[in-house]
């Protein structure tokens, strides 16, 4: 007789890394944000190449249309990291001043 499921197990570390996650990512201080959004950036193209090597391996169809949206979740996340990366280095530009004046 078995104690505690495996599913249950599986379930309560789900839980408790997404709790841990989002007091981790709010705690971070602004000065942090974009080095970490950079190195983000960096794991979620890691996981690209380790989809597409899945998608390539697998031999069912499930396996490749699971590896193909991977693939596409993945690159979403990358490339709107890189977008709130730009975003966020912007604001730390300074204002030209005006040629003319004040």
């Amino acid at each position: 007789m078995e104690a505690i499921s495996h599913v249950v197990i599986n379930l309560t570390i789900f839980v408790l890394a997404i709790y841990v996650g989002y007091h981790v990512v709010w705690n971070v201080t602004p000065a942090l944000h974009t080095p970490l959004m950079a190195v983000t950036n960096a794991v979620s193209a890691i996981v690209i190449v380790g989809a597409m090597l899945a998608a390539a391996l697998t031999v069912t169809t499930l396996g490749k249309v699971m590896g193909v949206l991977a693939v596409a979740l993945a690159a979403v996340n990358v490339f709107g990291g890189f977008l709130v990366t730009r975003r966020m280095l912007e604001m730390f530009k300074k204002k030209d001043k005006k040629a003319g004046g004040k």
